[in-house]
C-alpha cells in the first residue's frame, strides 16, 4: 500500500518536472523565433523604397506618420483603420532630423541613486 502511494507521488513529480521543462523550451523557442522574424522583416523593409520615419497616435485607430518615399520625398499621411490620406509633402529642408544622437546626461559608471539625489536637489521646493 505504501509503495503504491509513493509511486504515484513520484509519477506526479516527474510529470510536473516534464511539463515545466516543456514550458521553458516553448518559451525559449518562441523568444528566438520572434527575434529571427523581426530581423528578417527589418532587412526586408530596409531594402525597399518606403520607410516610416516617425509617427504619432492621434486616437486608438488613427495616427499621423511621416513616410520617406524614394530618396528625397517625404509625405505626411493620416492613417486610420479604413483609409490613408495625404496631408502634406515635405522637403528635406523642412524635415527636422529625427535621428539626432541622444544627449548623454549621465557619466559612465554613475549610479541611479546619485542621479536621483541630484535631481531632487535641483527640483527641491
Amino acid at each position: 500500500m505504501i509503495l503504491s502511494v509513493s509511486s504515484s507521488f513520484m509519477n506526479s513529480v516527474i510529470d510536473l518536472i516534464t511539463v515545466l521543462v516543456i514550458f521553458v523550451f516553448v518559451l525559449a523557442l518562441t523568444y528566438y523565433v520572434t527575434r529571427w522574424i523581426a530581423g528578417y522583416q527589418r532587412t526586408k523593409t530596409a531594402q525597399g523604397n518606403l520607410s516610416v520615419l516617425e509617427g504619432i497616435r492621434v486616437s486608438n485607430s488613427q495616427s499621423i506618420q511621416i513616410v520617406r518615399a524614394g530618396t528625397d520625398k517625404y509625405l505626411v499621411v493620416g492613417v486610420s483603420k479604413d483609409q490613408m490620406t495625404l496631408l502634406a509633402t515635405l522637403t528635406a529642408d523642412e524635415l527636422r532630423a529625427t535621428t539626432l544622437p541622444m544627449k548623454q546626461t549621465s557619466r559612465p559608471g554613475e549610479r541611479f541613486s546619485d542621479i536621483l539625489e541630484e535631481f531632487k536637489k535641483k527640483h527641491a521646493k
